[in-house]
C-alpha cells in the first residue's frame, strides 16, 4: 500500500485515517516526489490546515451568532463566567487561554455594554469578582443555545470516532499549552 506524505510522518494511522477523510475545499497537496520551489507543502503543515479550520469556525459562529454583536472572546468569557458564576479577572483569563491585556479589553467591553458587573472580593478586599447582570445571563443563554448548532456545523464533514478522536486530538494540544504554562 502506497503511504502518503502525511501517513510518513504521523505516528498513528488514525491521525492519517482522519486527515484523509476530511472535505478537499483546497487543490490537494502536491504528491512527495513532485517538486515544488519551497519543498514545504504548505497545505500539510498543521498550522496552515488549524487557520483554515478556525476559519470555517469563525464564519460559521458569524452566522450563527453575529446578531448577538458578540466576538469569541466575549463569548467564551460569558459562557465561562456563567459556569462558575462569579470569578476574578485573573482566573478568567486562564480558563479562557487569553493574556491579561485581551481579557481585560473583553471584560471593559462587556462592563460597557451592562453584560457583566465587579463586586468586591469578600476574601480578598485588593481583588474583585465578575458575574453575569440579568442581560449578561440571558445573551449567554441565548448564545450558547445557538453555539451549539455553530460548533455541530464546523464539524459537519468529521462524523463518529473520527469527530471523538479528532476531538481529543486538539485537547491533547491544547493542554500541553496549560501544562507547560503557555
Amino acid at each position: 500500500m502506497k503511504k502518503d506524505l502525511w501517513t510518513v510522518h504521523t505516528s498513528t494511522n488514525s491521525i492519517a485515517f482522519l486527515m484523509q477523510s476530511l472535505p478537499k475545499t483546497a487543490p490537494a497537496p502536491a504528491s512527495p516526489s513532485a517538486e515544488t520551489e519551497s519543498g514545504y507543502g504548505l497545505e500539510s503543515q498543521i498550522g496552515h490546515l488549524l487557520r483554515r479550520a478556525h476559519q470555517r469556525h469563525t464564519a460559521f459562529f458569524e452566522k450563527g451568532l453575529g446578531d448577538l454583536d458578540l466576538t469569541t472572546t466575549q463569548f467564551a468569557a460569558l459562557v465561562k463566567i456563567g459556569d462558575r458564576g462569579e470569578v476574578s479577572q485573573n482566573l478568567l483569563g486562564r480558563l479562557t487561554a487569553m493574556d491579561p491585556a485581551t481579557i481585560q479589553g473583553v471584560i471593559q467591553r462587556l462592563m460597557g455594554r451592562g453584560l457583566i458587573e465587579r463586586r468586591p472580593d469578600p476574601a480578598d478586599k485588593r481583588a474583585t469578582l465578575l458575574r453575569l447582570t440579568n442581560e449578561g445571563l440571558t445573551l449567554m443563554r441565548e448564545a450558547v443555545k445557538r453555539a451549539r448548532s455553530v460548533s455541530e456545523a464546523t464539524l459537519g464533514p468529521v462524523q463518529g470516532a473520527e469527530r471523538e478522536t479528532l476531538l481529543a486530538l486538539l485537547r491533547k494540544l491544547t493542554d500541553l499549552n496549560v501544562a507547560s504554562g503557555q
